[in-house]
């Protein structure tokens, strides 16, 4: 009796129990399949249009080409065109395009054919001409957004520094600024040795926030070499005429008050020489007042100090020139361009380009003559004992010392690869290690 009370019981927990799963199982939530969200892809946007709205043609101004030609091979009658250049002449004169560079044509479908609203031209890579002509004429300048974006880097010296930033995947335009904008007067890039270290703090150019556009600016530098550390840092002195220079932890100024040269990567093919006897008359004395330096067409020139644009235009065996008065003591002259890019009365500054290497006057080949005056009287600019920049203010010096504290720290967080000493040394052709 007591066995089959015991079962009756003991069935009522046991169906209960199972109750009580079947019941937990029902409340449980059915997992819904998750949803796959799209996003939908951003708009092409350029030069303000939205590029999905047109046929877009690209193409560059080839030779021979004109604004008309254009327009008419893409279907729009000469009338059309004569308006449009005289509705526009005002904002940008269209004999102006230059071969090489790109231009865009935003075509819209009329029946089979495939008819320009819009063009654009782009004299450079962040400037661009907009002329529209759909219903009303209108043409515009503007410019693409440009973002500035700052970085770091460090390197060891094994071979020679435009290699070892070819390995990280630097710019070898690092090694050129630092070579020539602020060590130039400290350090022989072509003596490197091997050990040297630098760390830099630059910022990188880009347009559009995609489009690579080089090295800016390097804001601050260290470099070691022959166990010597060299700051650097960048440091606005003229915020009305932009004027920029380089000094060290000391409010030292690293510059000189002249470049070395008016020209990058070019050499020295005639020097100054008072006593040059040519052959080709006859060997008789014909004094070279200046320096050339051999280039090819189209090189920049550059001014190789501050100053006022005194003379611009062309005159006999001198060709085109532009000479620049630095001071009461210095002036430069810059002669036989192809390419005049200044006007009496501009000021520049170091490193301005001022012309285009040519060959116009008596020449023999490309080239610009570097003439040096100090007081008044031509001189051999190698054989001078040149000033140093202008120093900081003392009333600047204060605020340049706060300036850079954090940007010294950043430098000294920088940390070096030391690993790549343990490689082994690939010799040069030279003992010494170049840029």
């Amino acid at each position: 009796m007591m066995f089959k009370t015991n079962y009756k019981i003991t069935s009522v927990v046991l169906f209960c129990f199972i109750l009580g799963l079947c019941s937990c199982k029902k409340e449980q939530p059915i997992l819904e399949e998750e949803e796959t969200i799209f996003e939908p892809e951003p708009e092409p946007i350029e030069f303000g249009f939205n590029l999905n709205n047109f046929i877009v043609k690209r193409d560059t101004i080839r030779k021979g080409d004109s604004f008309g030609e254009i327009l008419q091979r893409n279907h729009i009658d000469y009338s059309k065109i004569f308006e449009i250049a005289k509705e526009t002449k005002d904002t940008f004169d269209i004999r102006k395009l230059q071969v090489g560079k790109p231009y865009t044509l935003l075509c819209i479908k009329e029946d089979t054919i495939e008819k320009p609203q819009h063009f654009i031209y782009q004299p450079n890579k962040t400037e661009y001409v907009v002329i529209n002509f759909a219903d009303s004429i209108t043409a515009y300048k503007d410019r693409k957004p440009i973002t500035y974006v700052e970085k770091e880097a460090s390197g060891i010296i094994t071979n020679n520094i435009s290699l070892t930033l070819e390995e990280q995947g630097l710019s070898p335009r690092l090694a050129y600024k630092m070579a020539d904008d602020i060590y130039a007067w400290t350090i022989d890039f072509r003596r490197l040795q091997r050990g040297d270290r630098f760390k830099v703090i630059y910022t990188d150019k880009y347009i559009d926030d995609s489009v690579y556009a080089g090295v800016h600016n390097i804001k601050a530098a260290y470099f070691e070499h022959n166990g010597e550390p060299f700051y650097a840092f960048e440091f606005e002195t003229d915020s009305v005429k932009g004027i920029i220079d380089y000094f060290n932890e000391d409010a030292k100024n690293l510059r000189r008050a002249f470049l070395k040269a008016p020209v990058k990567f070019s050499r020295v093919s005639s020097r100054y020489n008072l006593n040059r006897r040519i052959a080709y008359y006859g060997y008789k004395k014909r004094p070279h007042k200046g320096t050339d330096f051999a280039a090819k067409v189209g090189t920049p020139i550059m001014a190789t100090a501050n100053g006022t644009v005194t003379e611009s235009t062309r005159r006999g065996g001198n060709g085109k020139y532009v000479k620049i008065r630095h001071n009461a003591t210095y002036s430069t002259q810059y002669l036989h361009m192809s390419k005049r890019a200044v006007k009496v009365g501009d000021f520049v500054k170091q490193g301005d380009v001022i012309g285009y290497v040519g060959m116009t006057g008596n020449t023999g080949g490309p080239h610009v003559c570097y003439r040096f005056w100090k007081n008044g009287k031509q001189v051999d600019p190698f054989k001078q004992k040149l000033p140093e920049a202008k120093a900081i203010s003392d009333s600047l010096k204060a605020k340049f010392l706060e300036f850079i504290k954090p940007l010294k720290v950043q430098l000294d967080a920088i940390e070096f690869d030391e690993s790549v000493l343990e490689l082994p040394e690939i010799k040069t052709s030279s003992d010494t290690l170049i840029l």
